[in-house]
């Protein structure tokens, strides 16, 4: 098992401000950091990577598609700008030395019809993927496709959504991710739910229903992590969580309220959770 931190509770951008949180999770004990991938500059996440490295610190990437670069539009050039990007983002990973690519990039972000999605959306979508599974495969990055829940999106909003698009792209490089907020949201039953996306499941995050420190809300942990382990899931634990640092991930994400002591007590206290949770499981 590894345990990471996704940095999008600081930043949405890379610099060298965030080398002290970066040593820090380092020492709290964590194995990796889930990048966030919106400026798509090869070279700059290459230079990060190396420094990454020298840290010891793995990573994993997440990424996003908006209204200009959605792949299931009805405009051509906006489906191409968002298989472009996609790719673009693959690129970055394999320059980068990252593995995963995970995020809801299967649509725009937010962008809604009025409706749930129709068969040429969702073609649209299962063809768009394909294309960006194929670049994926030749980069060995595998994609992490994540469902979101509905007031985020409305291609995806399930998990037997996701094990149904990720079937019918049917490419070895594209699989799905698992995320506790959704799936809170979302999902009647977890047990069950986690059991049948798990031959699909390579990336997991761990993220309280409000957002705030993982462990201390609402979400069903003990189903949830008792599902893993039954399922034989070994792969990332990546908490997600937000607060009040960035102005636009604060529109996105609709946190208006701070609700947790510090950055740095979630990022402590969240892995003593996923650790302890785990650990009880041997």
């Amino acid at each position: 098992m590894k345990y990471g931190m996704n940095l999008l509770l600081w930043t949405d951008t890379l610099t060298d401000s965030l080398l002290p949180t970066l040593e820090s999770l380092k020492k709290m004990g964590y194995d990796g950091v889930e990048l966030p991938m919106f400026s798509l500059d090869e070279k700059h996440y290459a230079e990060w990577g190396r420094r990454l490295e020298n840290l010891g610190l793995e990573r994993t990437a997440v990424t996003v598609r908006g209204p200009d670069d959605n792949p299931i539009s009805a405009d051509a050039k906006s489906r191409q700008a968002g298989i472009a990007a996609n790719k673009k983002s693959i690129d970055c990973c394999h320059a980068a030395g990252i593995k995963t690519l995970v995020g809801p990039y299967h649509s725009a972000l937010g962008v809604f019809s009025g409706a749930g999605p129709t068969k040429e959306e969702w073609q649209r979508g299962v063809d768009a993927m394909r294309q960006v599974a194929q670049h994926a495969g030749d980069a060995q990055v595998t994609l992490g496709i994540e469902y979101l829940n509905r007031f985020e999106c409305y291609l995806l909003n399930s998990a037997a959504d996701t094990v149904r698009f990720v079937h019918e792209v049917d490419h070895p490089h594209c699989k799905m991710m698992y995320d506790t907020f959704h799936a809170n949201i979302e999902e009647k039953e977890v047990a069950g739910v986690i059991q049948s996306c798990a031959a699909e499941t390579v990336h997991v995050h761990i993220s309280e229903n409000d957002r705030s420190t993982p462990g201390s809300g609402n979400v069903r942990w003990k189903e949830t992590f008792d599902a893993l382990k039954a399922t034989g899931y070994d792969g990332w634990f990546m908490i997600e969580a937000f607060g009040l640092a960035l102005p636009n991930l604060v529109a996105a994400t609709k946190i208006w309220r701070r609700m947790y002591a510090s950055e740095e007590q979630l990022a402590r206290d969240g892995l003593a959770f996923m650790k302890g949770e785990w650990e009880k499981r041997k």
